[in-house]
C-alpha cells in the first residue's frame, strides 16, 4: 500500500504540476537518465541527507528538514528555470542520486551540486551525471559562471570537481568569508 503522502494529487494545480514536470529537460548519458524529480525520489534524497554524507551540508538532517531541502531544490525549477535532477540508471531505473544547478540565498553565483547514495559511489555515476549537467548549464542555459561549493574535508566532492575540470578560486573563497572551498567550472574570473 502506498503511503498517503505519496498518493498523486488531483485537480487543476496537479495537472499544471504534471505538465511542468513533463516539460523539464531530460538528459541522457551512456548509463544514466537525469529526469525531473518525483515524490517517491524523496526516500533516496533522505538516505543521503539523513546519513553521514549529510554532514557535508550542515547535517545530518532529520526527515522533516530533508524534505524541506528536497522541496526547495525541486522548487528551483519553477523559480529559476533550473534545479535538481534525479539520476537513475538507464538499465533498471534505480535512483542513484541527484545533480543540480542551483542558485539559492547565500550563493554568490550558480552552483553545480551532486548528491549520491552510498551504494552508487565509486562507479563514475557522479562524474557522468555532473558532466551532463555542466554541459546543460553552459550550452543550453548559457550561464555566465558556474561553481561547486565544497565543505572543507569533503575530499570526494573536491576530487569530482577537479575531474570535471574545475579549479579552486581563492578570490571567490575569500568573498564568502567562511571556510567553504569554491571550485570554478567556468566564468568571467575562472581560477588560474
Amino acid at each position: 500500500m502506498m503511503e498517503p503522502w505519496l498518493e498523486p494529487s488531483r485537480g487543476a494545480a496537479a495537472i499544471c504540476a504534471a505538465a511542468l514536470s513533463a516539460g523539464l529537460p531530460r538528459l541522457q548519458t551512456a548509463r544514466l537518465t537525469l529526469r525531473a524529480p518525483r515524490m517517491d525520489d524523496f526516500e533516496a534524497w533522505a538516505e543521503v541527507l539523513c546519513g553521514p554524507a549529510g554532514s557535508w551540508l550542515d547535517g545530518p538532517f532529520d526527515r522533516d528538514a530533508a524534505f524541506v531541502e528536497f522541496a526547495a531544490s525541486v522548487g528551483l525549477w519553477l523559480l529559476r528555470g533550473h534545479g535538481v535532477w534525479t539520476v537513475e540508471a538507464s538499465a533498471d531505473g534505480a535512483v542513484l542520486g541527484f545533480v543540480l544547478i542551483g542558485f539559492e540565498p547565500g550563493d554568490a553565483e550558480p552552483e553545480l551540486g551532486y548528491l549520491f547514495r552510498p551504494a552508487a559511489e565509486g562507479q563514475g555515476f557522479a562524474t557522468e551525471a555532473a558532466t551532463a549537467a555542466l554541459a546543460h548549464a553552459r550550452d543550453t542555459l548559457r550561464l555566465a559562471a558556474l561553481v561547486s561549493y565544497v565543505a572543507p574535508g569533503n575530499h570526494r566532492s573536491a576530487a569530482l570537481a577537479k575531474r570535471l575540470g574545475a579549479r579552486r578560486d581563492p578570490a571567490a573563497e575569500a568573498a564568502l568569508g567562511d571556510d567553504t572551498l569554491v571550485f570554478r567550472h567556468f566564468g568571467p574570473e575562472a581560477a588560474g
